[in-house]
């Protein structure tokens, strides 16, 4: 069973869309579920969040994570978007079923993958940052959560 939280999101998503020139863009997928998750940030001088889209092909929970993970990231400094875990996201949704919490994983991954393209572009280092994988599987969801 999904929560109110979780049935907002999916039926009336925040920030979906794309940003053209973006600073980031960040694509992950789940090849098992066929999930992909798509983000698009607009970062100023001051690395901070101004604007933040997204597209998802994908389940409910899917697209209510990406519209969560984009609420919890937008005005945030760049700092501030690397603490948005999935845990975090799982939990601003009020949960998710045990099956679809690699979902979240998907939003933190995608948020990550597009900050890691914002730090090729502009040649610079996001302390804590990762080469995000594209390839986000089930296994990682039981490590991770």
């Amino acid at each position: 069973m999904y929560s109110e939280k979780v049935m907002d999101h999916f039926q009336n998503p925040r920030n979906v869309g794309e940003i053209e020139g973006a600073s980031g863009t960040g694509t992950v997928g789940n090849a098992k579920c066929g999930d992909i998750m798509r983000i698009y940030l607009d970062i100023d001088e001051n690395h901070v969040i101004q604007d933040v889209k997204f597209k998802t092909f994908g389940c409910g929970a899917a697209v209510a994570t990406s519209s969560m993970a984009t609420e919890m990231v937008k005005g945030k400094t760049i700092e501030e978007a690397m603490q948005v875990t999935n845990k975090a996201v799982c939990e601003a949704l009020d949960g998710l079923p045990p099956a679809k919490i690699h979902c979240s994983l998907l939003a933190e991954e995608a948020i990550h993958a597009a900050l890691w393209d914002y730090a090729e572009k502009n040649h610079i280092v996001i302390e804590g940052l990762e080469k995000p994988k594209t390839d986000i599987g089930e296994e990682e969801v039981e490590e991770e959560y």
